[in-house]
């Protein structure tokens, strides 16, 4: 079962966001990822990010409460979408009662929005979710790594100029920023950590502005590791004999 599959599975069997972490883990990491003190750091870099009459979109929404906290806080155009029809279902009806928030079945890698249609879009462990599957954050299987770089392309399609992509994840700059650190996405990228324990970090990328130096040369020496011809093969011992023998005329 493909990771984006489980995810819905998950959210019709138990409506419980699904995690790339052992099932202890993952209750620790839920309520980390429920806690105050998220809130308190995303709710920081919101209010630096967007204002009040701004237009967000929440990606991968889930059952998390952060659009109603948005809205609590005054932040009444908000778009919702997640791929789960049951997650836009009951999330829907739940915030039935605020006006101003939309619920939408939509597949990230393509956004029905024009281009330049959010000064925001956040999301929250999305990637981490469609990451779920894979053994080795070093190396990213050429499925997901398609999977995310046509979710990423369609996120700053729908960014305007100056607006900006918040991600909140348990991946570490080690291991997100390679997928980030694209020239064609067009943004900077800006990385904030938070938590005890089970650290959590927050990348935010603003539309029109380049990559850093550091962040330059992260992509020139990833796009050097990929296009380099693989090693030559070099015979073993036991390549060597059978050679010989192979070689022996027994006539």
């Amino acid at each position: 079962m493909r990771a984006r599959d489980k995810f819905v599975h998950r959210w019709k069997a138990d409506r419980q966001p699904l995690t790339p972490l052992s099932q202890c883990e993952a209750e620790q990491a839920v309520m980390l990822f429920q806690s105050a003190q998220l809130l308190e750091g995303c709710a920081f870099l919101i209010r630096n990010s967007a204002e009040v009459q701004h237009h967000e979109c929440l990606q991968g929404c889930g059952n998390s409460s952060m659009s109603g906290d948005m809205y609590s806080a005054g932040y009444r155009s908000i778009t919702n979408i997640d791929y789960s029809s049951v997650c836009i279902s009951t999330m829907g009806a739940r915030y039935s009662h605020c006006p101003g928030m939309t619920w939408q079945q939509m597949d990230v890698r393509q956004l029905s929005f024009p281009e330049a249609s959010f000064d925001v879009i956040l999301e929250k462990a999305t990637l981490d979710a469609i990451m779920v599957e894979e053994k080795s954050p070093w190396e990213v299987s050429p499925d997901t790594a398609c999977f995310i770089h046509q979710a990423l392309t369609e996120i700053s399609r729908c960014l305007k100029p100056g607006g900006r992509f918040v991600s909140v994840t348990f991946a570490n700059p080690l291991f997100r920023k390679r997928l980030y650190a694209r020239t064609e996405y067009n943004w900077s990228i800006t990385e904030y950590s938070y938590g005890e324990g089970f650290e959590y970090f927050v990348y935010v990328m603003t539309k029109g502005e380049g990559l850093s130096p550091e962040d330059a040369a992260l992509e020139k020496k990833i796009l050097e590791d990929t296009t380099k011809a693989p090693p030559p093969m070099i015979a073993t011992q036991s390549e060597d004999e059978e050679d010989f023998l192979s070689n022996i005329d027994l006539t």
